[in-house]
Parts: structure tokens; C-alpha cells; sequence
């Protein structure tokens, strides 16, 4: 069996983060320079062993020596293997592909291990695994991943300004301050710059019938959003607009989400979203709670209200708003297009038109939410 090169492929890549999020979860402190060092140490020592592949870990990515349990623990678990000596040079050989990870320690009549190819963890699977195609109990894993998720927000520059050494603008009142020390005489100019400010973050979600299928992990994903952040509105979307900003504030997500579904009347019911979303513009949006904001509507498209009035709103909301980011749990089917109605109007004020079909692709929607 050949080593493995990480750096050509990126499916290893992705699994080799996803154990370091597992250690994160676990409490223990992995910033991305130990996370590279981790994956060049594999790219050295080849990962034909999970031998070779437990100690460049424990070499990389443990700190303290009370931390070794909690790495043996998560190294178990996350990379699929029984309960045994880790340590042991002896282990199973293992092979990486670009398929994923999967130990296979089958011996033969002869006693020789079998080559097999390392598959995903279940974390792996799950993240990558269509809602709707998830029993309750894998939607429910599927939704405690979202955990992890980080809460990154875009910064942008606001109206005020402070002192600051490297700073873009002469700042003359505490010059002319500074210079009376000195009986008048300006012996170093000051400098200001704007003082960052995170971006405002709103998310309308579809609740209608058509979404029944993704509904509780896009809720989910509210919560995540919500309680991670300064700045966000969260609003549920059906044949009337709800907001629940104040439900999702809930650092339980599980007291959360129920709170959000009592007080949504429409759940599972029709959409019409150009109403609802006249009523954003017209009661929260335009007004101020739109207006450089990152507006994400996450829905299928699927509306039973007046395609034109959904083409207006969305206009409306556009000249606005910062970015508008649609996103469609359907885009991830092969061969999809936006041929409904609804779709089809909103599509010219959209911004970015994304996937949210599982826990990856709402991942990658919290990268456009940095941009």
C-alpha cells in the first residue's frame, strides 16, 4: 500500500478537519496552524497505519498531558474503531483514498490484512447527507453537528471613528489636546479610523408544506445563527410572517426550537411569499432593519401567491439590502433548474443563489455570511 500525498486530494483533507472539530467539541484547543502541522505530519509519515495516524495527531494537536484521554476518546470514536490499544504499532494496515476512510481488518485464510479504504466517520456522512433522505434519528445527529458551526460574522466599517496609532485620518481635537502638554507646539499628529461593526444578518425561512422535509434543520440553523451572533433577525414564512427572533435567542437549542414552532400558526401550511415578504418590507425591512443587511430567504421556491408581487418585493428588498443570498434545498438535485414561478421572479434580485440541503452546505452559507 502506498503513501498517501493529503495535499492532492481534498476529500482526506475534509475528514482530517472534521476530527479536529470533534476535538474542539471535546474541549481541547486546536487552532488551524496545529491542524496544517497535523496534516503535513501525515503527508511525511505516510497514514498507511492507524499507528501513524493516532501519534502525528497526539503530536500535533495535544497540548497537555491531562488532554491525551479526551484525544484517545474522540480518536476512537470519530475514526471508527473498536475499543483497543491505539498505540500498538501492530494495528490493522490501513489505506486512504479519495473515496474517504474506512478501516478494514478482514484477514484473509492466510491471516494477511486485507487493503480496504478508509471510509467517513458517521459525522462525515451525516454532514454530507440529504435531509430528506434522513431518518429521525440521523436528522437529530445531523442537527446536534450544527453545534460546531462557528459563529463568524462580516465586519463592516461604521460612521464612527476612534484614535488609533495607524490610523487613515488626522484626528485634530486630540492633537490640539495633546499639544497643550507642550505649550501649544504639535509635536506628533494624531490618527483615527472607523471603528468596525458587524454586519446585520436576516433570515426569513419557508415553513410551508414543501418544506416539511428540511423545516426543523433549517430551524436549526436559525438558532445556530441567532444565538452566535450580535446582530441577527430570524423570521418563519408560510401564508404569514412571523417573527422569531426573541424564541431563538435560547442558548437550549431544544427549548428554542420549541418555542419557535408555538409560535409559528402556519407550519406545514401553504407559501406565499410575496405577501410575506411585502409585510418584512413594509413593517421591518425598508425601514432600517434591511438596509445593509445580509438577507438570507432560505425556501424552495415553491409559491401559491402572485409571481409579480414576489418579483417586486424582492426588487424592493435588493435596494436595500447589502447581498441577498436565496437558499434552495432543491439546487443540489441533478438537473435542477428554477423553472417555478416564484422562483423564476426572485431570481434576477438574488445575489447568490445557494444549496441548504444538508449540514455542509449550510456550513458553506456561513462562508458567505463572513464575506
Amino acid at each position: 500500500m502506498g503513501e498517501l500525498d493529503l495535499l492532492d486530494s481534498d476529500a482526506p483533507i475534509r475528514v482530517v478537519v472534521g476530527f479536529c472539530r470533534v476535538l474542539r467539541a471535546q474541549g481541547l484547543r486546536t487552532p488551524v496552524a496545529d491542524v496544517f502541522t497535523f496534516v503535513r505530519a501525515l503527508d511525511l509519515l505516510g497514514a498507511d497505519r492507524t499507528g501513524s495516524l493516532y501519534w502525528a495527531g497526539r503530536a500535533t494537536l495535544v497540548r497537555r498531558p491531562e488532554d491525551i484521554e479526551v484525544y484517545d476518546r474522540a480518536f476512537a470514536s470519530y475514526w471508527g474503531l473498536a475499543e483497543r490499544d491505539t498505540h500498538n504499532e501492530q494495528d490493522a494496515a490501513t489505506h486512504f483514498s479519495s473515496e474517504g476512510l474506512r478501516v478494514d481488518a478482514d484477514r484473509d485464510a492466510s491471516g494477511s490484512a486485507r487493503a480496504g479504504s478508509l471510509s467517513y466517520s458517521r459525522v462525515e456522512v451525516l454532514r454530507e447527507k440529504n435531509f430528506a433522505e434522513c431518518t429521525p434519528e440521523e436528522l437529530a445527529e445531523a442537527m446536534a453537528i450544527m453545534r460546531d458551526m462557528p459563529a463568524t460574522e462580516a465586519i463592516r466599517r461604521s460612521h464612527r471613528w476612534r484614535a488609533a496609532r495607524s490610523g487613515t485620518r488626522p484626528d485634530i481635537a486630540s492633537t490640539i489636546r495633546r499639544s497643550m502638554r507642550s505649550g501649544g507646539e504639535i509635536a506628533h499628529l494624531e490618527a483615527m479610523r472607523r471603528l468596525p461593526r458587524a454586519r446585520k444578518v436576516v433570515l426569513v425561512a419557508d415553513v410551508s408544506g414543501s418544506m416539511e422535509p428540511y423545516a426543523r434543520a433549517i430551524l436549526r440553523f436559525a438558532h445556530v445563527v441567532v444565538a452566535g451572533r450580535t446582530r441577527v433577525e430570524a423570521f418563519a414564512l408560510g401564508t404569514r410572517l412571523t417573527r422569531i427572533t426573541r424564541q431563538l435567542s435560547s442558548r437550549d437549542p431544544d427549548a428554542a426550537m420549541v418555542a419557535a414552532s408555538a409560535v409559528v400558526p402556519d407550519w406545514s401550511g401553504g407559501t406565499k411569499l410575496g405577501d410575506g415578504l411585502r409585510e418584512f418590507n413594509d413593517r421591518f425591512g425598508i425601514g432600517g432593519m434591511a438596509r445593509g443587511s445580509q438577507v438570507v430567504i432560505l425556501s424552495d421556491g415553491w409559491d401559491r401567491g402572485d409571481p409579480d408581487e414576489l418579483g417586486s418585493q424582492m426588487a424592493r428588498l435588493h435596494r436595500v439590502a447589502h447581498q441577498v443570498i436565496w437558499v434552495n434545498p432543491l439546487k443540489a438535485s441533478p438537473g435542477y433548474e428554477p423553472l417555478t414561478r416564484g422562483m423564476a421572479a426572485a431570481l434576477p434580485y438574488v445575489d447568490r443563489f445557494l444549496p441548504g440541503h444538508n449540514v455542509a452546505s449550510l456550513d458553506q452559507l456561513l462562508g458567505a455570511l463572513a464575506d
